[in-house]
């Protein structure tokens, strides 16, 4: 079988109906749309209105608040890093943020670095990091590493 030989089975496409295209055609004149009025008319109905009653997106309370002063870090784990040293991605004298990018272990820098405690470190590292919780900190420090906060 080749890729120009392949064709559907038969009755498994209809084609399209052809609209006010004659009256003998049983789709002509109105074209299937009834009579007049805004719905046999381009464009149809108008999104979200409902008869003239109060539209349920007005009749619903405004809720939440986005701050747009609140930053995004990309998060990364105890028990990442310590698998991509095992694995040989990371050196683990100097990790930073270009170092995570490289070993593929964030996709982005966002808004900088921060460490969390999941997992167990074995491996000192000396790693460079916007933010970390303290129980990462001690578990650093614990295997003889160090944190430095850019």
């Amino acid at each position: 079988m080749k890729l120009n030989e392949l064709k559907d089975n038969p009755g498994a496409t209809k084609d399209r109906a052809r609209v006010g295209r004659g009256i003998g055609s049983g789709k002509g004149k109105t074209s299937a749309r009834g009579q007049k009025g805004q719905k046999a008319r381009s464009g149809g109905a108008k999104n979200g209105f409902e008869g003239g009653q109060m539209p349920i997106y007005r009749r619903l309370p405004k809720r939440g608040f986005k701050n747009p002063f609140a930053l995004h870090f990309a998060v990364v784990n105890l028990d990442t890093i310590q698998n991509a040293i095992d694995a040989g991605k990371l050196d683990a004298t100097s990790i930073d943020a270009d170092a995570l990018l490289t070993a593929r272990i964030i996709t982005k820098k966002r808004d900088g670095i921060r460490l969390l405690a999941r997992g167990a470190i074995t491996t000192a590292i000396n790693i460079t990091v916007n933010s970390a919780s303290k129980a990462a900190e001690e578990a650093v420090k614990k295997a003889g590493g160090s944190i430095t906060k850019a």
